[in-house]
């Protein structure tokens, strides 16, 4: 592949497959791949495990807040399956992150002002060499406002909450496809509404709508930009 490193940028919206196909470009292009939704997955693990979550189901934000300092997200690889794993305070969470207890609180986690300069300065430093793909909700936006390559994911909901039911059902969850559904319809509109970085699609991104697409065909989508935009 090409020696001309850039950065590429990929959002969307909750479960339209974007964190798959970022994964999977990074490994053809010889990147390093960034799963950024992990870093708040991560976060929001660690305020269920440490007590900030109220009974009533609300985040203690305050108390999140004052624990930053004490939460550290690492990414490494994972020798038998050779996928990144996401580490919190040097212990492998990559399961724990992604059931719907996480799921359920990861909106409201996202929105505070104070997790997002934290999480969106250790993004940025990841970014220095260039040579990375990085997916998320404000990547093309906030992250890497310049990044040479900027690709917004859409899909609808309901298709969306069939493929999130299918990857926990697999995974050997109990889950309902009203349940996901509404949870990623939640997450849509808290994603869409904050006031910091909300989701949206930047001016100069390229739309991918998915929601008829093969992986093979979004690979295929995705390379043949990588080449227009490494292309000397």
């Amino acid at each position: 592949m090409s020696q001309n490193k850039i950065v590429i940028a990929i959002d969307g919206y909750s479960s339209s497959g974007k964190s798959t196909m970022a994964r999977d470009l990074a490994r053809r292009i010889g990147y390093a791949y960034i799963d950024s939704g992990a870093m708040y997955r991560a976060v929001t693990l660690y305020a269920i495990r440490n007590g900030l979550v109220n009974a009533d189901g609300k985040l203690n934000n305050d108390a999140l807040i004052a624990a930053l300092p004490d939460i550290r997200i690492d990414f490494h690889i994972d020798p038998e399956s050779k996928k990144s794993h996401t580490f919190l305070n040097g212990e492998d969470v990559e399961k724990e992150i992604r059931g719907m207890e996480v799921s359920a609180l990861v909106s409201p986690v996202a929105v505070i002002p104070e997790v997002r300069r934290q999480l969106v300065k250790l993004q940025q430093q990841y970014g220095i060499e260039k040579g990375i793909v990085m997916d998320g909700r404000d990547i093309g936006t906030t992250v890497f406002p310049d990044a040479e390559m900027k690709v917004f994911v859409n899909a609808s909901p309901e298709v969306r909450a069939r493929r999130r039911l299918l990857e926990l059902q697999q995974k050997g969850q109990n889950v309902s496809y009203e349940e996901i559904h509404e949870n990623i319809m939640e997450r849509d509109r808290i994603d869409t509404t904050r006031k910091e970085s909300p989701l949206r699609k930047a001016p100069d991104a390229i739309m991918l709508d998915n929601d008829n697409m093969t992986i093979p065909e979004q690979m295929d989508f995705l390379l043949n930009l990588f080449r227009e935009k490494t292309s000397c």
